[in-house]
């Protein structure tokens, strides 16, 4: 924004039907807002840009529903400022589901279930996850933008209640190295009123012509989806194939669809898809507006996902990836850039305003790790010469 004149004023305009008491914090409401710059809505405001998305949506009497899963770790600092999980006793080598670990942080987990269910949220669970510290949270699915506000909700009061106790509460893609990172799993499905667009037509893939179609264009944008879904340089150190503590990483590589397939980046399910690249640093409103434009771009060009893969794509070497005609995600953040800046459909749903930006920063952050020496470097490479 300029520094001068009618636009250097950027203000949130409050959404009446976001206006929600905050439990944790007695006496403060929160309200949503949308980002307006002279007196018009600011096309760089990701919650305007997803409002733009689901515009193009409505157009057809079409609604979005998206149920999204996070995942996230309970840190705290160790000794020497490295970070560790809140809990020290939990360290099983398999510790999804861990029923011990589990009634150690019920004040916190119990807490967060009662403030957000008090703000409308309905909460389905809450489980252990698949690393030490890591947790996932589920919450009923609805119209994908208050689905992403109600995100943010639990995001704001997760942080609020695991620092009154002492924790952190942490969204970072991947934390631990030898661990599964977090996902943020979107679930989605496309209504004609009540009636669900991507139900199954009887071609054994549980999705209509119309979900295919969505799903092709989510592949055929996969690699600059990433750079939305997967926004960080930490996000690629859980989007790469390998054994963890648990034997696997639960985070695809491989740009393929496939029935109930989790190895995939699309898992096809009755009526509905998963999208399981994003992580838990994405911005819902730009990722869902990406996947928006995606989707419909399949539609529009009658794309075809090809046949569904129901092999586990983690036991797949690339040799076998490139012989089915299957690409890989990007590795890197630099690779999403490029791809990003590549994608005319992609950029055209973020406005030429935030993709400037967002490649701006995303470039910058990009630059200043790649001049960062590690410790792993100095360990390996100090004396070897």
């Amino acid at each position: 924004l300029p520094r001068t004149g009618p636009r250097s004023e950027y203000y949130a305009r409050g959404d009446i039907h976001t206006l929600q008491p905050l439990p944790w914090m007695p006496g403060v409401a929160r309200i949503v807002g949308d980002g307006f710059v002279d007196s018009q809505p600011f096309d760089a405001c990701p919650r305007q840009v997803l409002k733009r998305a689901l515009a193009r949506l409505a157009g057809r009497g079409w609604q979005l529903r998206t149920g999204i899963e996070p995942e996230f770790f309970l840190l705290q600092r160790g000794a020497g400022g490295t970070w560790q999980p809140a809990d020290a006793h939990d360290r099983l080598d398999k510790p999804s589901y861990d029923l011990k670990s589990l009634p150690r942080q019920m004040d916190f987990l119990h807490t967060l279930h009662e403030t957000l269910s008090a703000c409308g949220l309905d909460v389905l669970q809450i489980d252990h996850e698949d690393a030490h510290g890591q947790y996932e949270l589920n919450f009923a699915y609805g119209e994908a933008l208050l689905s992403c506000d109600r995100l943010m909700l639990f995001k704001q009061a997760a942080h609020a209640l695991a620092e009154a106790r002492g924790m952190v509460f942490s969204m970072m893609p991947k934390p631990f190295a030898n661990q599964p990172g977090s996902g943020l799993h979107f679930h989605v499905s496309l209504w004609q009123g009540e009636h669900g667009l991507f139900a199954a037509d009887g071609d054994g893939s549980g999705l209509s012509l119309a979900g295919r179609q969505f799903v092709a264009g989510v592949l055929a944008h996969a690699p600059a989806l990433c750079a939305l879904a997967a926004p960080t340089v930490n996000s690629y150190k859980r989007l790469t194939v390998g054994e963890s503590l648990s034997g696997t990483s639960w985070a695809p590589a491989t740009i393929a669809h496939g029935p109930n397939n989790r190895t995939a980046a699309v898992r096809t399910l009755p009526g509905r898809f998963e999208w399981r690249v994003p992580d838990a640093s994405a911005n819902p409103y730009l990722a869902t507006a990406t996947l928006v434009a995606a989707g419909l771009d399949g539609i529009t060009r009658g794309l075809d996902p090809g046949p569904g893969i129901g092999a586990d794509l983690f036991t797949w070497t690339p040799a076998q990836v490139r012989a089915h005609g299957l690409g890989l995600l990007p590795q890197s953040l630099d690779e999403a850039l490029d791809a990003l800046e590549g994608d005319e459909v992609v950029c055209d749903a973020l406005g030429e305003t935030l993709t400037q930006e967002f490649l701006r920063l995303k470039r910058a952050e990009w630059v200043e790790f790649a001049r960062h020496v590690s410790p792993w470097e100095l360990q390996r490479y100090a004396a070897a010469f």
